[in-house]
């Protein structure tokens, strides 16, 4: 094996940079990095948020990272090496498994050091998967982003303690701050989604996919007032979109119901509910929306599985509920909306106060930077 190379030089390597948690960390790092005066370059197969990445100063690398064909993976692991080389690249970071896989192969060449960020509890639906899986618990260390998923490396993995860091994702609380959103931007948002003068708005903010429970939310609707509206931010497959508001219309509350597609401006979104809803009925490895909610000074409710309940006290900062239960939901959504204003802001505050203590970006990029002059200055105290 080659000696390492010991340079400030980080390379990312994720499937593609379109939109999601994942490739908004990327940023997030690369922005770290840049800061600090350190090089960084992300490979992937590319996306929208390329434009972003390069405005940051980052140096992007194309190659056809999301495929798992065995041969695509031996190919990107010869390009990434010859990156790796050329660039006298440290540290090559990966965030998903087949590009992990080119990666790994990269740094076991070349010798950079390998370190891999774990995001989510991978299935293992058909034989082998797991040792597929297992290359995201090869990283050297293995950044786990909750406890919940720490626990699973853990568990399924054997990876050893010394070799695990978790690392919270974080929200940037300058943009996710409420005195940041000016009233216009609210406006904007409540005439887009046709909202009465004094609807109350429960938001769940996710990609439309049945795990995310959006028909959770859509059947506790039916049992809340009839001035209450459940907003459904996101993007998803067309056959689920139909299949809610058909739902909606089966429980008479199709009225109720606003399907937005993406919307840009999160932070007023955010602001602009009575209620932040998370209904997620599978765990969520971190829950970003979440913290989102938190920063924004929302009363948030959110499902009592994953990480989640690392994030939120139940009833001082936000609610936990059984998930999968329309009627639990209600009663909670039905109780938080009927709190004095007084303690509603109070819970708020101390929302983002928590948030501000320990789930910011900041603390999320300087922890990873943290790990990144461990591996380079193995001596340095």
């Amino acid at each position: 094996m080659a000696e390492p190379v010991l340079s400030p030089c980080v390379l990312q390597v994720l499937p593609a940079l379109a939109s999601g948690g994942v490739e908004r960390g990327t940023l997030e790092i690369a922005a770290a990095l840049q800061a600090v005066g350190w090089r960084s370059l992300v490979a992937s197969a590319g996306g929208r948020l390329v434009a972003e990445l390069e405005a940051l100063g980052s140096q992007h690398i194309t190659l056809p990272l999301t495929s798992k064909r065995p041969l695509t993976i031996w190919r990107n692991a010869a390009a990434l090496a010859a990156v790796v080389k050329r660039e006298k690249v440290g540290i090559l970071h990966a965030r998903s498994r087949a590009p992990a896989w080119a990666a790994w192969l990269a740094a076991e060449r070349t010798g950079a050091h390998f370190v891999t960020t774990y995001h989510g509890t991978y299935n293992e639906n058909f034989p082998l998967k797991r040792r597929y899986n297992a290359i995201m618990a090869r990283g050297r260390p293995v950044i786990a982003i909750s406890e919940f998923i720490a626990e699973h490396v853990r568990r399924t993995h054997g990876v050893a303690e010394e070799n695990l860091r978790v690392i919270p994702r974080g929200v940037d609380t300058g943009l996710f701050d409420p005195a940041a959103v000016a009233p216009e931007r609210l406006a904007a948002l409540r005439q887009a989604w046709s909202l009465p003068d004094h609807a109350r708005v429960l938001l769940l903010p996710a990609r439309l996919t049945r795990w995310k429970g959006q028909a959770v939310l859509v059947e506790a609707l039916a049992r809340l007032p009839g001035d209450t509206v459940a907003v459904l931010l996101g993007d998803g497959k067309p056959a689920y979109q139909k299949e809610l508001l058909a739902l909606a219309s089966k429980l008479g509350v199709a009225d109720r119901v606003r399907l937005t597609g993406v919307v840009r401006d999160m932070p007023a979104a955010l602001l602009l509910a009575d209620v932040v809803v998370h209904a997620s009925t599978d765990p969520e490895a971190f829950g970003r929306v979440v913290v989102e909610g938190m920063a924004m000074e929302r009363p948030v409710v959110a499902a009592e599985l994953g990480a989640p309940p690392e994030v939120i006290t139940h009833g001082q900062d936000g609610w936990l509920v059984v998930p999968g239960f329309p009627h639990v939901l209600a009663d909670t959504l039905g109780m938080v909306l009927a709190l004095p204003a007084e303690e509603r802001t109070a819970i708020g505050q101390r929302a983002r106060a928590k948030v501000e203590q320990h789930f910011t970006t900041r603390r999320m990029q300087q922890a990873t930077l943290d790990v990144y002059w461990g591996l380079l200055n193995p001596g340095a105290g």
